[in-house]
């Protein structure tokens, strides 16, 4: 008998501990949330600094995922690898839901990266030829983003009913005979010795070495037509309000931020929340 009741007092002690533990009582404290965001690239000075931020203001911890591409991130978001990512601009976002089915939302703007023609040949875009071979990005948004460039630098001309995503087969005027090569993306800046000119994306740029308001011999000019090719911070629909994640975002649309952004970027990115 007195084992018996040695056994019940001891389930009994076992029970209170186990739910004083959940609910945190025991110990006063509460786990902490980890956010994971993916991001394409190896720069990431300025979400380096919003995520100590983050972590010495709110003790919200803040992971990277890095990726090669631009074809994982919402894939990964989508399936519920991450819990954010970092690295589109909006048109890219609405066509990828389109593609894919899926209901991924922006929650935050944070900068425009602008677009760039660059070249190991070349120190003048004017000095572009006829027959000359310029690599552009093959996914559809950045692509049309990359033809409408070389449009606003006056070398085609493309079909104005396509909009904002104009295919190779848009171009309805090309007076050099341009000879157009599509690559992925994070193929443009390595294609420069064996092209004559590449356009290539401001990130993929600056991993590459390049500081695009100083190597770019072109630049893509940030004006009211912009607006679609704002980079965002992207949730899952259902997640759009989650606490933590607008967190991120507060702390990313700061003060403080603009200014790392504009030291660590030489101007080359411009934010974009204002």
């Amino acid at each position: 008998m007195q084992t018996f009741k040695k056994s019940i007092i001891t389930l009994g002690l076992g029970l209170i501990v186990a739910v004083l533990s959940a609910c945190g009582a025991v110990t006063g404290e509460t786990e902490s949330e980890t956010v994971s965001i993916g991001v394409v690239g190896e720069n990431n000075d300025v979400w380096d600094f919003v995520i100590e931020k983050l972590e010495r203001e709110e003790g919200l911890t803040v992971e990277l995922v890095r990726f090669t591409d631009y074809a994982q991130p919402n894939t990964a978001l989508a399936q519920g690898e991450i819990d954010l990512n970092a690295f589109q601009h909006k048109l890219f976002l609405e066509s990828f839901n389109e593609d894919s089915g899926t209901t991924l939302v922006p929650i935050g703007d944070t900068v425009i990266a602008p677009l760039g023609i660059y070249s190991d040949k070349l120190t003048d875009v004017d000095d572009l030829s006829e027959n000359d071979t310029v690599a552009i990005p093959n996914d559809v948004t950045n692509g049309g983003r990359a033809l409408l460039l070389l449009q606003t630098a006056g070398f085609i001309t493309v079909d104005p009913e396509a909009g904002t995503t104009p295919t190779v087969s848009d171009i309805t005027d090309n007076p050099l005979n341009l000879d157009i090569q599509e690559l992925d993306a994070a193929q443009t800046a390595r294609a420069l010795q064996d092209v004559t000119a590449s356009i290539i994306n401001s990130g993929m740029a600056v991993d590459a070495g390049f500081v695009p308001t100083e190597d770019a011999i072109f630049l893509e000019p940030v004006n009211e037509q912009s607006d679609p090719y704002v980079n965002i911070i992207v949730a899952r629909e259902e997640d759009a309000d989650n606490e933590a994640y607008q967190k991120v975002v507060e702390a990313y649309q700061a003060e403080d931020t603009k200014e790392v952004i504009e030291e660590t970027s030489k101007g080359s990115s411009v934010p974009a929340w204002d």
